[in-house]
């Protein structure tokens, strides 16, 4: 392989795989100093020179001028410099050319692994930058394997030359969700990381995000920013609590979300194989924040703590069932959706208080 074999090779790497030939070049250089320093004991400082314009290759050794030579591979001494050129003196570098070297040989055969590995790093390098675009968005993939000892699902993402595998742990699927291989999966890109086998994507489908995402894409309203999700809390698989607003006073946000007969609402529900969700209305006021949040249940009052962290509400006696919900659930998102600790009591037990 000739230099502009070399400089050929790269040009259709970069048109079909898309690795720049920059990129490809600096990792044919290192290994070409590696095999040539690792053949040639006490050379110490190699240089390739790359002429993209003339396709041409020139190595070089270079030497330190000294006063005494101890490693003549690396060091060359003031007068022998001085001989070459009376512009050299001490500490300067000589560089001189190394002839007749076959740099195809060495790319293919010393270097090969390097060149391997710089493949590697490219395209990890473009699958990290590819995905990390997409964090905290929906991706769909394709379940092409179900480990039977753990129970994580390989999701692949894309298709063809460019599709990439993430795995959908255990802990990010949905209670009561079975998958397949050959399923159609949604899922939301939780975050990218770099890893020593190439990038790790870290998936979900228990991730409030993956619902926010859904209303994005199914309400025009949201996508278009007139209707604002300002708060969201789920429990994956059961229930999900999310609070919405609108600078509009000519657009109800509930309405909008939940769309003509349920139609947008329901799209989501049945995405989410039978999720329930409670849109509430989103308010700057604590207090009617936490009332609204403890829908489906009526509130009578709600009384703020004066650090604005904790509340009490109180409800008829009939919905206090209704306003904690089955095993506290309705209570326990209503309180990751407003930030607050909500303490629900009873009218009678208020009643009784005040009596007191």
């Amino acid at each position: 392989m000739k230099c502009d074999e070399i400089f050929a090779a790269l040009a259709m790497l970069e048109k079909e795989r898309g690795i720049s030939q920059s990129f490809m070049m600096e990792k044919i250089v290192q290994a070409l100093t590696t095999a040539y320093k690792r053949d040639h004991e006490g050379v110490e400082n190699v240089v390739v020179d790359v002429d993209e314009g003339k396709r041409e290759l020139k190595m070089f050794v270079q030497k330190e001028i000294v006063e005494e030579v101890e490693n003549p591979a690396a060091e060359i001494s003031a007068e022998e410099a001085k001989a070459i050129s009376a512009k050299y003196h001490v500490g300067d570098t000589v560089r001189f050319p190394v002839k007749n070297v076959d740099f195809g040989r060495i790319a293919a055969g010393n270097g090969k692994q390097v060149i391997i590995q710089g493949l590697r790093e490219a395209e990890h390098g473009m699958i990290y930058d590819e995905y990390n675009s997409k964090q905290h968005e929906i991706l769909t993939g394709t379940v092409v394997r179900v480990d039977p000892r753990t129970g994580n699902a390989t999701v692949r993402l894309g298709t063809g030359a460019d599709a990439s595998d993430a795995v959908l742990l255990l802990g990010e699927q949905v209670s009561g969700e079975e998958y397949y291989e050959g399923q159609k999966l949604k899922v939301y890109l939780v975050e990218v990381r770099r890893g020593t086998r190439g990038p790790q994507m870290l998936i979900s489908r228990t991730h409030p995000g993956l619902v926010k995402r859904l209303f994005e894409l199914e309400v025009p309203e949201i996508f278009d920013g007139t209707v604002e999700i300002r708060s969201i809390a789920r429990e994956a698989g059961s229930r999900t609590k999310m609070a919405v607003w609108s600078s509009d006073e000519n657009v109800d946000p509930i309405g909008a979300c939940v769309g003509p007969r349920g139609q947008r609402v329901n799209a989501i529900v049945e995405e989410l194989h039978g999720e329930k969700i409670d849109i509430v209305p989103f308010s700057e006021d604590p207090a009617e924040f936490v009332a609204a949040a403890l829908a489906p249940a009526d509130v009578i009052s709600v009384t703020m703590s004066e650090d604005g962290k904790a509340c009490r509400a109180i409800v008829p006696d009939d919905q206090l069932s209704l306003a904690i919900g089955k095993e506290g659930q309705n209570a326990r998102l209503a309180a990751r959706l407003t930030g607050c600790k909500i303490d629900i009591k009873p009218a009678s037990y208020h009643e009784e208080e005040a009596a007191e």
